[in-house]
């Protein structure tokens, strides 16, 4: 599969996280709950200013968002660099990138939007809640997972001499 059409799967995971977004600004209140699973899955609505896990979600700094973005929009620039230039390895590893990708413009894209980004999945396990996440968070977990299995459970292609 060429650099090019593993670009569909970032337009997708775009969409979807766009989609469920949309869904969740739209049709609940900030601060909404509601127990998907028993308690475990929680249906949530809350904004993140920060980055993950909620760091810097208290900064009033100014240069947040921008700070922000740039570093989004420098990080999407090298994995398309990485898809185009086939220098993501093997097709897990592209489709690892796309799948960042795609998280990683969701959020920029939620966060020029709102100047902040949209969760809504919240899943607990006895005592232990994690921190709401979206489409694109989810897309960028997997990503990041499908990368690590092949960097060290795939085999490795002899390498020409030179």
């Amino acid at each position: 599969m060429s650099g090019a059409r593993w670009l569909w799967v970032s337009a997708a995971v775009i969409a979807a996280d766009r989609a469920t977004k949309y869904a969740i600004e739209r049709y609940t209140s900030p601060f909404y709950r509601r127990a998907i699973v028993s308690n475990i899955v929680v249906l949530v609505h809350s904004q993140n200013p920060g980055i993950a896990f909620g760091v810097f979600s208290n900064s009033s700094s100014p240069w947040l968002t921008p700070v922000l973005l740039i570093t989004a929009a420098a990080v999407m620039a090298f994995l398309v660099w990485m898809i185009f230039t086939n220098r993501a390895g093997g097709a897990l590893a592209e489709c690892g990138l796309a799948l960042i990708l795609g998280g990683a413009a969701g959020n920029a894209l939620d966060r020029v939007i709102h100047g902040g980004v949209t969760d809504f999945l919240e899943v607990r396990l006895w005592k232990y809640i994690w921190p709401a996440f979206n489409a694109a968070d989810s897309a960028i977990t997997i990503g990041a997972l499908l990368l690590f299995y092949e960097l060290f459970f795939t085999p490795r292609r002899a390498s020409a001499p030179k």
